[in-house]
Formats: C-alpha cells, sequence, structure tokens
C-alpha cells in the first residue's frame, strides 16, 4: 500500500508520541544530603532556615544554597549540596567512587534506609556534626506518579531493567520502582551510572520487564 506523504508524516508523529509516552525520562544525582531541622541548627545557627535556589523535580525538593564537607578518614568532600526541606532523619548519598576517596564503605540502599550505615562526619565553615549512620549510595530507582503507573505497567517495588539510547547504550539492571501520587515518574542515577551511560540532559530510557 503507498502512502501519501501526509500519512507518512502522521504515522511518524503518532510513533515518536507513543515512544514518548511509554520512556521515562532520567536524571543524573550529585552527592548530597537530607538534614533535620536538629543538624541544621547544629551546622548553620539555631532557628536557621534552608535558603532555595532551585526547586527539583519531585513536588516541593529543592536545592538549597546552603553547603556541607564531608570527612573521611582518607578524604574530603566539599561543597556538597543540601536538599530541603528538612527531613525527620538525617541522610548522606554519595557514590562508589565517592566512598573510595573517602575511605568508607557504604551499603548500597533505597532512600530512607538508613539502619546500620556508617556514620560520617559533616562540616559547615567553623561547625561540624557526626552522623552516627546515614551514609548510603543510593540504588538506582524510578519515582512513579500514580496516574503513569498503569501506562508504564508498573507496580510499587517492582524491579525492572532499563534500557538507555545514547552514546554509550546500555541496560540497567535491578531498578527499583516506587510509586506515590506525590511523585513526578522521572529515573533517578548517580553520577558513576551518568558516566557509564553518557548521560545528556533530558535523557530517556524504556522500562524493560525481567523474565
Amino acid at each position: 500500500m503507498n502512502l501519501t506523504l501526509e500519512q507518512l508524516v502522521e504515522r511518524t508523529v503518532e510513533k515518536v508520541k507513543e515512544n514518548l509516552d511509554s520512556s521515562i525520562e532520567i536524571e543524573a544525582s550529585g552527592r548530597h544530603v537530607h538534614l533535620s531541622e536538629e543538624a541544621i541548627e547544629v551546622l548553620f545557627g539555631k532557628g536557621y532556615k534552608l535558603t532555595p535556589i532551585k526547586y527539583l523535580s519531585q513536588p516541593n525538593q529543592f536545592a538549597a544554597k546552603e553547603r556541607v564537607s564531608l570527612i573521611g578518614p582518607k578524604g574530603v568532600l566539599h561543597q556538597v549540596a543540601v536538599l530541603g526541606p528538612a527531613r525527620t532523619k538525617n541522610q548522606v548519598e554519595v557514590s562508589l567512587a565517592d566512598t573510595r576517596k573517602l575511605g568508607v564503605k557504604a551499603p548500597l540502599r533505597l532512600s530512607g534506609d538508613i539502619e546500620g550505615s556508617p556514620g560520617i562526619l559533616l562540616m559547615a565553615g567553623e561547625n561540624t556534626l557526626y552522623l552516627q549512620e546515614g551514609l548510603i549510595v543510593a540504588k538506582r530507582h524510578i519515582h512513579v506518579k500514580e496516574n503513569d503507573a498503569e501506562k508504564l505497567q508498573v507496580k510499587d517495588k517492582e524491579i525492572v531493567m532499563v534500557k538507555v539510547n545514547g552514546a554509550r547504550s546500555l541496560v540497567f539492571d535491578d531498578v527499583v520502582v516506587r510509586i506515590s501520587p506525590y511523585y513526578e515518574t522521572f529515573m533517578h542515577i548517580d553520577h558513576d551510572e551518568a558516566n557509564a551511560c553518557g548521560f545528556t540532559s533530558k535523557l530517556r530510557g524504556r522500562i524493560l520487564k525481567k523474565e
């Protein structure tokens, strides 16, 4: 069957739209810390409130103007981002490369799962705070808005693979799906993983089901 130019364009547009609807945008997260109100006061002063400078893809989450240093047995990481708002528990997320520079061993965990994780010393100016636990390497994961779960055919806590097409095409395995009405749909990887896939802004990936 011969198609007219208009029909070919229409089919191409539909195919592109279909691909976008079934794919997810990927974001690369650098090292950062989440602090409780008590920790914020120790590091920055009594009654101190974080100063938002950039709102993030997840609702109400922001990168703050404030920065801290992470001090480990073998090295220091300066100018580490603080994310807000304040949380009930302190958490420090770094990459595997970061752990080698710090001289610590951190477990691969989902955000919020910090029990039994190692501690780390934080510094802001002349103020210091030693966290007894909270240092983790974040597992790659997908935040899925509840309304998108059916379209993407995924369930909460499901483990999937994600195919990334780009300069360094690859498949990420063991990706955790997290579904909530309070999320926006984005996959999060750290900078080690971003380098591995040749990350660029607006990079997208396609979810693949595990056998």
